[in-house]
């Protein structure tokens, strides 16, 4: 699995744990090995632009996903997956930092940036949370994977509650 992480912020985040969760959560829904992923992390500004540019949505916002390939997960265990480009997930330090701190159980930035890298990786993969159904899949989906990492990587403590909406 091909993965990039640039930190274009200025603001120091564990890039390592971006790119293991991101890594863990394409293997759990069986992507492709060769697939490529890019992750990009930049400060409020640049995210406002992006937000407003392709939302037309003012300030900036927590993680923006640019699907490329439309790539999905394989509809059962013995079909092989696609082969491709998944797109950008791009995220926001300075936002992830806020939502950790007014988080039911808050949280630090990087745990948050975490979050929000799977939280990307599913939006990639075509899942959203629109309608209630969507989102009770999504997030259930989204915490399931945040959970067996934390886990795989030892990691004890309360995980981090979704803050996106």
């Amino acid at each position: 699995m091909s993965i990039d992480v640039n930190n274009e912020s200025g603001t120091e985040v564990d890039e390592q744990a971006i790119l293991d969760i991101a890594r863990y959560a394409l293997t759990r829904m069986r992507i492709h090995p060769l697939s490529e992923l890019s992750v990009i992390v930049v400060d409020a500004d640049a995210m406002e632009q992006l937000h407003i540019q392709w939302m037309d949505l003012p300030g900036p916002t927590d993680v923006m996903s640019f699907p490329m390939d439309e790539l999905r997960p394989p509809n059962k265990d013995d079909e092989e997956p696609p082969q491709g480009l998944l797109g950008d997930i791009v995220l926001c330090p300075e936002v992830a930092e806020q939502q950790g701190k007014d988080a039911e159980t808050e949280h630090s930035m990087n745990e948050e940036l975490q979050l929000l890298t799977v939280h990307g990786v599913l939006h990639l993969l075509g899942y959203d949370h629109e309608v209630p159904e969507e989102k009770t899949e999504m997030f259930g989906l989204q915490a399931a994977i945040v959970d067996g990492w934390r886990a795989e990587k030892g990691i004890t403590g309360p995980s981090p509650a979704p803050t996106v909406s």
